[in-house]
């Protein structure tokens, strides 16, 4: 690790996207108060998008850049760049000792390649919402917001401390809410977003928990301490394993996983690119990072593990089921995110963390691509979303239906491309578990038969057919070209991007795996300790890899070919197995339970606490209060009568009453 003082410039990776969301929401205030005087002025609104994109090319610039300073750091074990700025708190404890929190980024080979990732296809994501949000009013609003997202997952990722962590973490949860909410007007968008808001700040207090136990194991929440101080001989392991299990509960939330899984989907209510910036790029994949940046305090703990393991290939099978019957393109990718972070999770269960970051990885990539994807078909298809009345559109936006078909192969696994390297390291990391993880293979498995029908589902309904939308009002149109170069450069990584991890039998080594080796190499130690990492012969991987490239072709064909002429199989599924189609349309009612569990009894509780406490206590009270006060006035007012008679009499009885009360004292 080098001087901490001589890394300043880091902070101008996170610094710059913040610097470009105050420049853009400072337009947005101009472009405010000139449309008071010309309700058709633009204003130097049109400006914004250019900042915005500007400043996160600038963050990515530093990002390589750091890149490569680590890269020339050796040995590999120090390949470390901290700066800390000021020690920000520090609290008195028993026996003479302190909490104290720096503020402080810390670059290493895990938080680089997040980085890239996030500047990287968030440079993208921006450049593609240029075109894809011209003309809206809220158009500054709209990139400042979007800088402050990609800030807030930088911060995420770069803080040396999980209390600088935190702030990221509710910084990205902020920000959901603001961009799936962001076309509030429309009603759904809003409670879209406010769903997607309450339902992770049940993760979150299940994060604060959890980093409290980690300060009463440790004195600190800086991570390079906490890993390097973390127990080998076992001690303190229920603590250390209650503390890990409530961080998986914030990551549940915040990465989607079940039971809190039911909010992504919803977060489609906001702009094409916020779903793709969202389920690519940043906050769902904060869970991923955590966990494997903590990958000692899981790698202790097997139960924990498996624990890991079970939830995300369970998230798997309920996000890819989900997706076969959805008939809204962007709600089959959403779901279809649900189900490949369900993937990742299972990857770290099995102790693979390399693994799920280089799932990660390439799930940014096809991911990206496809919402994007997706944007392109509907701002085309003037709105549209509904795949039952889209078809043939292959014709009509040729640059969209490659791009889209690249990332749709890539995202089904088939053979060669990014996604099939990613998702097969983790089904032989499973297979390798034995036991229990046998189960957690064949559901990953079966999930990745589903993956690869849905997919090509989507795209045989959506591009190929006949055309179903109507002719007299939509008129299907490719999309300009800020928007379509993005997507072919997503396209190229999502079908050159497995490179980053070719597997050992293919006779070279895993890049991925070695640059991120300093990192997860402390969690790796503990599970050789614990003879958790299992090993596979070169057999076992060639036939693992066959059986998943054979998986993944015969159901994308039978995806394809199952919908080519048209949507009758959907139907046929209704009419024939109502039950079925809205057990699985509905993700496997999960909300309808969440609604008659958590939500009805709510709102009944909150109407009894309205009526009893709010309208007959307190309202009874204060209108009691006044009540009594009007009415012993009126009886005063009484006593004025004007006769002077009258006046004496009261004056009399209260001499008496006078007279007796001095008497008796």
């Amino acid at each position: 690790m080098e001087n901490p003082g001589s890394h300043g410039w880091l902070w101008w990776i996170p610094l710059l996207p913040l610097a470009g969301s105050a420049v853009a929401g400072a337009l947005h205030l101009c472009t405010l108060r000139a449309r008071k005087t010309d309700p058709a002025a633009r204003g130097p609104a049109a400006l914004a998008g250019l900042v915005a994109c500007a400043a996160l090319f600038g963050s990515l610039l530093l990002s390589l850049r750091g890149f490569q300073a680590l890269r020339e750091l050796e040995p590999e074990s120090a390949r470390t760049l901290l700066s800390t700025v000021w020690h920000w708190i520090t609290v008195p404890l028993p026996a003479g000792a302190s909490f104290q929190a720096d503020l402080g980024l810390l670059l290493d080979p895990l938080s680089s390649t997040m980085t890239l990732v996030v500047t990287g296809v968030g440079f993208l994501i921006h450049v593609y919402s240029l075109g894809y949000m011209k003309g809206d009013p809220g158009y500054a609003k709209f990139f400042a917001f979007l800088n402050l997202f990609v800030f807030a997952m930088l911060m995420l990722v770069l803080s040396s401390s999980l209390l600088g962590v935190f702030i990221g973490w509710e910084g990205v949860g902020l920000c959901s809410y603001l961009l799936i909410g962001f076309w509030y007007e429309k009603g759904w968008p809003a409670e879209a977003g406010q769903k997607a808001f309450v339902m992770n700040r049940v993760g979150d207090a299940c994060f604060l928990i959890g980093t409290f136990l980690l300060v009463q194991a440790f004195g600190t929440l800086d991570v390079p301490t906490i890993v390097a101080n973390f127990p080998v001989d076992g001690s303190r392991q229920w603590q250390l394993t209650l503390a890990g299990l409530f961080l998986f509960g914030g990551c549940c939330g915040k990465s989607a996983q079940f039971p809190l899984f039911t909010w992504l989907p919803d977060a489609m209510a906001g702009p094409t690119p916020v779903s793709a910036l969202i389920h690519a790029a940043t906050m769902v994949t904060s869970g991923i990072y955590l966990v494997a940046r903590l990958n000692p305090l899981y790698a202790s703990s097997p139960g924990l593990l498996a624990l890991i393991a079970g939830v995300g290939a369970a998230t798997a099978l309920i996000g890819g089921s989900t997706a076969l019957v959805q008939r809204d393109i962007k709600k089959v990718l959403a779901y279809s995110t649900v189900s490949q972070l369900g993937y990742m999770f299972l990857g770290l269960g099995t102790g693979a963390f390399a693994a799920a970051i280089f799932h990660l990885v390439t799930h940014a990539f096809f991911k990206a691509l496809l919402f994007l994807g997706a944007g392109s078909v509907i701002h085309g298809m003037h709105e549209e979303q509904d795949v039952h009345r889209m078809g043939g559109l292959r014709r009509h936006m040729p640059r969209t239906f490659v791009t889209f078909v690249a990332g749709a192969a890539a995202l089904s696994g088939l053979p060669l491309l990014s996604g099939f390297f990613s998702k097969d390291e983790i089904l032989a990391n499973a297979f390798a578990g034995g036991g229990l993880y046998y189960v957690f293979w064949g559901v990953g498995l079966a999930t990745a038969a589903l993956t690869a029908f849905y997919t090509w589902r989507l795209v045989s309904l959506t591009f190929f057919g006949p055309e179903r939308f109507d002719h007299h009002h939509v008129h299907p149109h490719e999309s300009p070209a800020v928007m379509t170069v993005p997507l072919m450069v997503l396209a190229l990584l999502s079908v050159a991007g497995g490179v980053l991890g070719l597997p050992p039998v293919f006779g070279v080594t895993h890049a991925l795996a070695d640059w991120l080796e300093p990192v997860i190499e402390p969690g790796r130690k503990i599970l050789e300790r614990h003879g958790h990492a299992g090993h596979l012969s070169h057999a076992a991987e060639w036939a693992l890899l066959g059986l998943g490239s054979a998986v993944a072709l015969f159901f994308a064909h039978r995806g394809y070919r199952a919908y080519a002429g048209g949507p009758e199989r959907d139907a046929a599924l209704e009419r024939g197995r109502p039950a079925l189609a809205g057990f699985l349309g509905g993700a496997w009612r999960f909300d309808a339970l969440y609604d008659a569990a958590v939500v009805r009894p709510l709102r009944l509780l909150a109407a009894a606490v309205a009526v009893v406490v709010d309208q007959f206590t307190i309202d009874g009270l204060v209108n009691g209060s006044a009540s009594a006060a009007r009415g012993a006035g009126a009886a005063l007012r009484r006593t004025a009568s004007g006769y002077v008679g009258g006046y004496a009499l009261w004056m009399g009885v209260g001499a008496l009453l006078i007279s007796v009360v001095w008497l008796w004292s």
